[in-house]
């Protein structure tokens, strides 16, 4: 495995190809297409303190035919797309920006990984996919010299692995590409549905008067306020008390530990319909709060006080939601939908109780409310755009500090994925799961969820060192929902 992950992320922060590049580029190429500068939230993942890789793992239902995928790639939307080829360079002010080539060269993208690698440790097939990952969360990032992507396939166990600079794009922005490149596994000439986000617009109706605005708005900018204000104090001062899963300051560089926790989107759906107005994302957060108050219980019996404070991060998707016939949108920079990273986040509050004496729907109840709460407030907006001025009128190293602060000072961080809701295929060969996790960073817990075909995975990332047993983890939180589902409703 040292072939593909030889250097470390410090050697990273002094790499000069960024800025030889461009000398390297032929003339014609060069002409052909014009540069473009790179956003502000772009330009934040190339930083060497918050570089971020997202690895979105495929698991596929027949032996991996490399020829096929090779194939399929040479006719991939992925390929036509600015971002995923053109090269990250440096301009004449020393900028980075995006330079577009006239030739992907796929054999220097399609890593073939060799039995040998993850077969050596006898681990059956996720952990032994999962340890591959977790290798590659703390390993060197892609290559400069060609653009920034690549995919490993793991022949051992019929899975292959997307590596995608969080520079090109964010979880949504890739997924919409995915969906619209890899046909469905039923019907070759179809779009894979991408599902229906869930996500409501807060209307009112006739019968509301003048008053109903009022509360609302005067509700969005108190909540706005009392959020930004404690953002802010995240940045400076305030953190979590230590306890069982806490990271911090270098918590990145520390080795990796992966582990599946597996979900059906029945039963979510299910749970929800317990809670009025209860969506997944509120059931996932009650599954997160349930599911890390039995971990803590099991690390920590009678350790921590009841009702202690655990902070995390949620990653927000900030466009509008839309089925898949309307995400080609994302490909125009003129779009509301528009490409690229176009996500913020808030911070969300979790409480530790013993979770043998607490019903298992308070924990979904609590969520709920909580959640009610960021959404109506501009928290995940104001995020968003601080980092853009941040970036674009203070520089990177004010901007990367205050985050790597808020980071440090919280416990986890997780998101959720909308994924394709009926089968994909790639090269012909059906996509049995699809999976999602990125980069290492302070925090030694994060998770991200993606739904796909009725299920529903959430890969769970830990610095093994703190915490060493994320597969009981994993359990905890699977118990947690299907103890939602039973309880009395």
């Amino acid at each position: 495995m040292e072939s593909h992950m030889g250097e470390s992320k410090e050697t990273r922060a002094n790499d000069p190809s960024f800025s030889s590049l461009s000398l390297c580029m032929g003339s014609s190429a060069a002409d052909k297409f014009s540069d473009e500068p790179i956003t502000p939230i772009g330009g934040f993942f190339l930083q060497p303190q918050m570089e971020q890789i997202i690895h979105c793992t495929m698991g596929f239902k027949n032996p991996i035919d490399i020829a096929a995928i090779k194939s399929h790639l040479k006719t991939f939307l992925l390929l036509s797309h600015p971002r995923f080829s053109s090269l990250m360079v440096r301009g004449p002010r020393g900028l980075k920006q995006w330079h577009r080539t006239s030739h992907v060269d796929l054999d220097r993208h399609i890593i073939v990984v060799p039995n040998t690698i993850t077969t050596a440790s006898n681990l059956d097939h996720e952990a032994a996919v999962n340890a591959y990952l977790a290798d590659l969360s703390t390993s060197s990032g892609l290559s400069a010299d060609k653009p920034l992507w690549e995919f490993h396939l793991l022949m051992a166990h019929n899975c292959g692995v997307f590596r995608i600079h969080h520079a090109l794009g964010d979880g949504t922005s890739l997924m919409s590409l995915f969906s619209a490149s890899f046909r469905g596994a039923e019907e070759e000439e179809k779009l894979p549905d991408l599902g229906s986000a869930g996500k409501k617009r807060n209307r009112v109706n006739g019968e509301k008067g003048w008053w109903v605005l009022l509360i609302g708005f005067v509700g969005m900018v108190w909540f706005t306020l009392i959020f930004a204000v404690e953002f802010a104090l995240r940045c400076l001062w305030d953190c979590d008390r230590k306890t069982e899963i806490s990271g911090g300051d270098g918590v990145e560089l520390w080795p990796r530990k992966l582990a599946t926790a597996r979900f059906k989107l029945q039963d979510m759906k299910l749970v929800k319909k317990a809670v009025p107005n209860a969506t997944i994302n509120d059931v996932l957060v009650g599954v997160v709060s349930a599911g890390l108050s039995r971990y803590l219980d099991h690390r920590t019996p009678n350790g921590l006080p009841e009702g202690l404070r655990i902070t995390g991060m949620v990653m927000v998707n900030l466009r509008e939601q839309h089925r898949l016939q309307e995400q080609s949108d994302l490909m125009k920079s003129n779009s509301g939908l528009s490409w690229g990273n176009k996500f913020g986040t808030f911070l969300v509050p979790i409480y530790y109780k013993k979770s043998s004496g607490t019903e298992p729907l308070e924990y979904l109840r609590r969520a709920k409310v909580i959640m009610d709460r960021k959404k109506q407030s501009l928290e995940a907006l104001f995020s968003y755009k601080i980092g853009c001025f941040l970036m674009t009128y203070l520089g990177a190293e004010i901007a990367i500090w205050l985050l790597y602060r808020i980071v440090c000072n919280t416990s986890f961080a997780i998101s959720n994925i909308l994924g394709p809701q009926e089968e994909i295929a790639v090269g012909g060969n059906p996509v049995t799961y699809l999976r999602v996790n990125t980069s290492s960073v302070p925090q030694a817990l994060t998770m991200h969820m993606v739904s796909y075909a009725e299920r529903a995975d959430m890969q769970i990332s830990v610095a093994k060192d703190i915490i060493p047993d994320p597969e009981f983890l994993a359990k905890c939180f699977e118990e947690a929902l299907l103890d939602m589902k039973e309880a009395p409703h």
